[in-house]
């Protein structure tokens, strides 16, 4: 293979599939990055066997051919390149490749690209759908981050998607909280089609949507065990998780006793100044909910948390509260991982009491939810 492309380009390409690259495999080719011609451009691709990306980028092509080599230290050298032309030139003798940019040269050893897994394409043979790409971001940063950190129940470290009609439906719970987010489909789809999606392999696939501004489609493979989806000039393939999610619209509460309106800003640095004392205690922080006086005095939520060792704190934000008056205990982590995405200058909380699940949306939205289970504290 002999290739030349603006180091820009290959930059980029490189950058793009490296968060797919395996570090603890046990299978070395695993750990490089594959480098092929492909109908006149250049395709690097990478995967650890569960998750896969593949990008193209313009070259100019002097001999077809293809191999692989080590992502990291590729992606280190070419980091340090100027900007310009750089060639690569593999040697299917040594098994090696050389990379070089004007007076930098260097030569790194690499593994036969027939030892590289063969990556699913977006093809039209099973269920395939067109959608929003900004829209879909944005629904997997709503949610991913309620999913289970630990394999003891699949289905909780992925994140359920739902394709019904014309609306796509987005959650994902840990036991202990859960986020729901429908959004509105631009084409409905026939019939109903659900899939689990590792949370992990969404958070990496949301960070590529936001180098595009253009549709995303999204295939499952003919046997429904992977989701592979096109954007731009950009592939990225995903293991799907085999299990059944729980009903998420049946855990989020039809009404709430107290509603209490607030701003998210305020909010959030309050939770955030809490929350320095409340990791001796467990990440408790309390929410004490006052209603006005009357209907031309503002209600109140303080947020307070306490340090046996160290002392306590206690922040106050004016709020609109409908119901009446409450005390209830929160993770403080799980209240900023709401607060920080949520985005907007109003949420609304809703409540039921201290031992009840309560819920979190902005104001001016109910198309995403937010639920959160309270801690139950005694005294």
């Amino acid at each position: 293979m002999k290739v030349s492309c603006l180091q820009e380009q290959l930059q980029r390409g490189l950058s793009r599939v490296s968060r797919a690259v395996s570090t603890r495999s046990t299978l070395p080719v695993l750990s490089n990055v594959l480098l092929s011609t492909d109908r006149g451009r250049l395709r690097i691709a990478a995967t650890d066997m569960a998750v896969g990306v593949t990008t193209w980028i313009d070259a100019v092509i002097e001999e077809e051919g293809a191999l692989t080599v080590d992502a990291r230290l590729l992606g280190e050298f070419v980091n340090t390149l100027p900007a310009g032309d750089v060639s690569l030139t593999s040697d299917s003798v040594r098994m090696s490749m050389t990379v070089q940019s004007g007076r930098d040269k260097a030569t790194i050893n690499g593994l036969d690209a027939d030892d590289f897994p063969v990556l699913p394409s977006v093809s039209g043979d099973g269920f395939t759908v067109d959608i929003n790409g900004q829209r879909l971001r944005e629904a997997i940063t709503m949610v991913e981050f309620s999913a289970a950190t630990d394999e003891s129940r699949p289905v909780l470290a992925g994140v359920l998607t739902r394709f019904d009609g014309d609306t796509m439906t987005l959650a994902s719970a840990d036991g202990f909280r859960m986020a729901v987010i429908d959004q509105p489909l631009e084409t409905p789809v026939d019939g109903r089609h659900d899939f689990i999606v590792p949370a992990r392999a969404y958070r990496e696939f949301a960070r590529i949507i936001g180098d595009f501004d253009e549709p995303v489609r999204l295939s499952l493979t003919a046997n429904r065990s992977q989701l592979v989806a096109r954007v731009g000039d950009t592939e990225w393939v995903s293991s799907l998780i085999d299990g059944t999610f729980p009903d998420v619209k049946q855990i989020v509460p039809k009404e709430t006793s107290t509603r209490i309106d607030l701003g998210r800003e305020s909010l959030l640095q309050a939770v955030r100044r809490s929350s320095f004392f409340a990791r001796e205690n467990n990440d408790v922080v309390y929410l004490t909910i006052q209603p006005g006086a009357d209907e031309l005095t503002p209600g109140s939520v303080e947020i307070s948390a306490t340090a046996a060792e160290r002392g306590n704190s206690q922040s106050y934000v004016d709020a609109s509260v409908t119901g009446t008056e409450m005390r209830v205990a929160f993770n403080s982590h799980y209240l900023t991982d709401v607060l920080a995405v949520l985005r907007t200058g109003q949420v609304m909380i809703g409540l039921n009491g201290p031992n009840a699940a309560g819920i979190i949306r902005a104001s001016d939205h109910q198309n995403c939810t937010h639920v959160i289970m309270p801690m139950v504290i005694g005294g």
